[in-house]
């Protein structure tokens, strides 16, 4: 057994003693088939409103398994580092948020809302789930191709212009962004939008080898001539998917503006 399901199996455990724990659920890849030795577990916990103002979430954590590091991410997440170096995510709510579950739907596709499912004692949290089945949010429309290619076109306009003032190690950085909406963009091509928030999980095998060297062709060293390099082929491989999805798609971006980026590109 994966020790990660022991650890789930741990948690649901601890729920069931725990008449402070109202109800509990988990996301992420064990909810999605895709759990693995390397995968993390992720759980939202609902609390007795009367009991969350004494609850000790770091006491509970630390008692489902050994934690070499407990800790609140910058979203304000709880982060446990476990002693066998297996990361654990945990939000603790009371239950009067438990409706934050119907925000969880515009995220992606749940194809298996029963394995989310691991204790409740209100009756409320198995309907909250059964909401989030059915297809995901659809991304293949004009307004979110758009974004995208909007959102392309910033990042990469700030990405060349922080190189060319020098600074690499931003530039470096902008360059994820960059690379971010090229891959969701080639998720738009070749119709593999399931992972659209996570755009860079299995990407592997995800999409086509060709779209992978295109991908590939994106990424860089902090070195300027690498750097120059990734920002060209960005620009290169979204001229390609602009002329294959302008077809089905209206986009403020044309011709003449990808035009006017290769000129600004030769400056």
């Amino acid at each position: 057994m994966l020790i990660q399901k022991k650890i789930i199996q741990d948690v649901k455990n601890k729920c069931l003693q725990d008449h402070a724990v109202s109800a509990c659920m988990m996301y992420g890849s064990f909810t999605k088939n895709e759990g693995d030795p390397f995968s993390d577990v992720e759980f939202y916990l609902f609390i007795d409103n009367e009991s969350m103002n004494h609850f000790n979430s770091r006491q509970w954590i630390s008692e489902v398994h050994p934690v070499d590091l407990l800790f609140f991410n910058e979203y304000g997440t709880q982060v446990a580092i476990f002693s066998n170096m297996i990361r654990g995510e945990f939000h603790f709510l009371t239950v009067s948020e438990m409706d934050i579950v119907k925000s969880f739907k515009p995220t992606g596709v749940f194809p298996d809302t029963e394995s989310m499912f691991l204790y409740d004692s209100t009756g409320r949290l198995k309907s909250l789930l059964e909401q989030l089945e059915g297809p995901g949010p659809d991304r293949m429309t004009d307004e979110n191709v758009n974004f995208t290619f909007n959102n392309f076109v910033n990042a990469w306009v700030l990405g060349l212009n922080v190189m060319r003032r020098g600074e690499l190690a931003r530039s470096l950085e902008v360059l994820t962004q960059v690379q971010k909406y090229v891959l969701q963009l080639i998720r738009v091509k070749e119709e593999s939008v399931e992972r659209w928030v996570n755009s860079t999980k299995n990407v592997e095998s995800d999409i086509s080898c060709e779209s992978y060297r295109d991908f590939v062709s994106i990424t860089s060293k902090l070195e300027v001539n690498e750097l120059r390099n990734a920002y060209t082929n960005a620009l290169n491989v979204v001229q390609g998917l602009y002329n294959t999805l302008v077809v089905s798609y209206v986009t403020d971006v044309d011709d003449t503006f990808i035009r006017k980026l290769y000129n600004y590109l030769d400056k």
